[in-house]
């Protein structure tokens, strides 16, 4: 298909015009819709698929997506396309999003070309009922509804938690779910894994426990405090999960969430404290330095992690030691300004430049990197 590329930082997406009865075809609607005596069977959703089951755990519990006001709206939405005739029907994109690492070749231009197909249907993360509506409308006017294209926003082969995240950003208004539902259903979005949700009751913690130096500076989408965020909740929760999930084994035999989820904690904050202490007050948490920005942080979290597999030490006295371990990074506060921090970190995207970080602050530190291989 045609497309049109669009880069934003580090950041890469597609603008897509897709024939209404072909976009029909190629999604998946994770609820169940309502028309004039037809409905729309949600799809079946694997238990390992935590972009599907973060999306039907939203759709199908929050009051805004309850049957009887999903039949009303899409019932809205097509008398709409009904009566529409030089407004536009669908004149926003919707929003979908492939797993899948999609081909793009230029023609014509650096960033029109052609688009590959995923070769499973696309999510919706904005537009179910958009689509459903186009649904009931093809069914009762195909003739009308085959004019209709529908401009469409296509995210690739990107994770689960950047799905998620998406999902949560674009549907964080108060008309759609309340906010702090939608912070319940995001700590959950698919804790049934222990290891998963050992990581979730971390970031927790790191949230709201007094002595965090992440309190209130994670990004919720609706937390009680007002101040400047530092790092959403996806991004931190991904690399905490990655440290625990390498160690779960050992967690297990330690006694599981119960004993494990206080030391790690407690392992997470005394870390982030030497670390301030390394950078300093005149660097940390400065809008001028990149010290507490995601980039480094999520960063920090991994440097935290091979220094925890080498001091084993007791909790007494951590902090001290940490401190001076990490000393040296007192000699690289100028390398954290924000200007002109990407050409000194220069890398191809955000995954690139987090492993960069991480190898020159533990290399300063002389703490040994735990590579894959070892």
């Amino acid at each position: 298909m045609q497309a049109t590329r669009v880069r934003q930082k580090d950041g890469v997406f597609y603008f897509a015009s897709y024939r209404a009865q072909d976009l029909l075809a190629k999604v998946r609607f994770i609820s169940r819709f309502y028309g004039e005596g037809e409905e729309i069977a949600p799809s079946k959703v694997a238990q390992d698929d935590d972009v599907g089951q973060f999306i039907a755990r939203i759709e199908r519990t929050d009051k805004a997506f309850q049957r009887a006001l999903s039949h009303t709206k899409v019932r809205q939405l097509r008398n709409f396309y009904e009566t529409a005739v030089t407004q536009p029907p669908i004149p926003g994109t919707v929003l979908l999003f492939t797993p899948e690492r999609l081909t793009f070749r230029a023609s014509g231009g650096e960033d029109v070309g052609h688009l590959s197909e995923p070769n499973s249907k696309f999510f919706i993360i904005d537009g179910q009922h958009r689509l459903a509506a186009l649904h009931f409308y093809l069914k009762s006017h195909p003739d009308e509804a085959a004019t209709i294209s529908v401009p469409c926003t296509i995210f690739d082969g990107r994770t689960e938690d950047f799905a998620t995240e998406m999902f949560v950003i674009i549907n964080s208004t108060p008309t759609r779910i309340n906010k702090s539902h939608l912070v319940d259903l995001y700590e959950r979005v698919s804790w049934a894994a222990p290891d998963r949700k050992f990581a979730s009751r971390l970031v927790e913690r790191l949230y709201t426990e007094g002595d965090s130096p992440l309190r209130y500076r994670i990004n919720r989408l609706g937390g009680r405090s007002q101040r400047d965020k530092w790092v959403l909740q996806a991004e931190l929760f991904n690399e905490i999960h990655r440290w625990v999930r390498a160690n779960w084994r050992k967690i297990q035999i330690a006694g599981g969430s119960a004993k494990e989820v206080p030391r790690y904690y407690g392992m997470i904050r005394d870390f982030l404290k030497a670390a301030r202490a390394a950078f300093t007050d005149a660097a940390w948490g400065k809008d001028n330095y990149m010290v507490t920005k995601p980039v480094t942080i999520k960063a920090l979290v991994r440097v935290l992690a091979d220094l925890a597999r080498e001091d084993t030490g007791p909790e007494e006295g951590r902090v001290a030691r940490w401190e001076e371990r990490l000393a040296p990074w007192s000699e690289l506060v100028r390398q954290f300004r924000a200007e002109g921090f990407y050409e000194r970190f220069p890398a191809k995207g955000e995954v690139e430049r987090v492993a960069r970080i991480h190898r020159d602050l533990a290399k300063a530190a002389n703490i040994e990197v735990k590579t894959a291989k070892s």
